[in-house]
């Protein structure tokens, strides 16, 4: 049995890992990126305490997984939740659909921030609500295991033999009407009734956590990086991801700019588009504050330019004009936009100005939009926000 060690900090060492990951972000000696690495790495470290405790595979529950709280990752619109599964064992999930642009379930092998290895992420199955069948309610059971039970004739959803993991994606488009779903995921198999952890379980637990926010941010840092490396600042490029969200193509960008200047965003859109939208992130792949900033858009609550272009400005002051992107203070970080399920993906440009010369760069008849018109359209923003289902 192991030995408890007196003091709890003895088991939280790799906690230093997350911050030795200050050497991979873009300014590894500024103290402001320090700071924010440190509050990345609690973040992740008060995340990790649900991947590790709240529930098993035996005994699965939904638990929160990104949102306006847990933000290394997440497109604003959507709501994610997680439960532990085992690719040996039977899931029911059922519930209520609600109105949601999308409900999806992706069901794979490891999590991000489990494993020290990424590449052993895989195995991934993806649903979503376009593929199995519910009532005029909005009531809906789906049946998740290794093989379609013979006779089964309900919905069935595949996951690996190697699955450890499900999670959700509750995808809204109109913040402020849509409805998220309800919903519990049940073990069909027989199983002993849920055990308190050991003493030995819970100090290994408690060591795991410490060393889950070392790797998250390993992992993000990776992405963000490989799109700088590539292109460099301000240019968009193209990414189709395997497995899960096959259907989504995603276009990202590293932003950089100087105060007192602008950066414009310009696309062409798909004549098919069920679903888009463009989110900003900060240098270490965190959303940027999305409740109470205006840095996100999607297509119900973009507004197009007369030509049927998207236009959106990014900028640390507000613009006067549609489709603000609020960076939150910051200068540089990262643009993820999304097309899903769309007829064709066209590639955004970005064009850096003058921010006092902003309008001549935008079609003339622009609209303006003024300072009450904006207060109002975050205070919707927060109102919708804080209605949504979030942990």
């Amino acid at each position: 049995m192991t030995e408890i060690r007196p003091h709890i900090l003895d088991y939280l060492g790799d906690l230093e890992g997350a911050v030795a990951e200050l050497g991979n972000t873009w300014r590894p000696d500024d103290p402001t990126y320090r700071a924010d690495v440190y509050r990345q790495t609690m973040a992740s470290f008060s995340y990790s305490y649900f991947a590790y405790f709240h529930a098993d595979a035996e005994h699965p529950d939904w638990a929160p997984l990104w949102n306006p709280v847990f933000t290394l990752q997440p497109n604003p619109d959507d709501i994610y939740t997680y439960s532990p599964i085992r690719g040996d064992l039977r899931y029911r999930v059922s519930g209520n659909r609600g109105t949601v642009k999308i409900l999806s379930f992706t069901s794979q092998r490891h999590m991000s921030g489990m494993i020290d290895d990424i590449s052993m992420i895989g195995a991934h199955n993806e649903i979503d609500d376009s593929e199995f069948e519910v009532d005029a309610s909005g009531e809906f059971e789906i049946l998740f295991s290794a093989e379609r039970p013979q006779g089964h004739a309900g919905n069935w959803a595949k996951i690996d033999p190697q699955a450890t993991a499900i999670f959700t994606r509750f995808r809204s488009y109109d913040w402020e009407n849509e409805v998220d779903p309800v919903l519990s995921i049940e073990c069909l198999d027989p199983v002993q009734p849920k055990p308190r952890p050991t003493r030995d379980q819970i100090l290994a637990r408690i060591q795991e956590m410490a060393k889950f926010p070392a790797r998250k941010t390993r992992s993000y840092y990776r992405l963000q990086n490989g799109v700088k490396e590539r292109v460099g600042f301000n240019v968009f490029e193209p990414i189709q991801m395997k497995g899960a969200l096959a259907k989504q193509v995603y276009w990202p960008a590293c932003f950089r700019f100087d105060p007192g200047e602008a950066l414009i965003i310009e696309t062409e859109l798909p004549e098919h588009r069920p679903y888009w939208n463009i989110q900003l992130n900060d240098p270490y792949f965190n959303a940027l504050e999305y409740v109470y900033r205006l840095s996100s858009l999607n297509g119900h609550s973009a507004k197009l330019s007369s030509d049927g272009k998207f236009r959106a400005v990014i900028a640390l002051e507000d613009p006067g004009v549609p489709n603000w992107l609020d960076p939150a203070g910051y200068t540089e970080g990262g643009i993820y936009g999304r097309w899903f399920n769309c007829s064709s993906a066209p590639l955004p440009v970005l064009k850096r100005v003058k921010l006092a010369e902003l309008r001549e760069h935008l079609p003339p008849d622009t609209p303006v939009v003024t300072p009450e018109e904006r207060a109002e359209e975050l205070r919707r923003r927060v109102r919708a926000c804080q209605r949504r289902r979030r942990w």
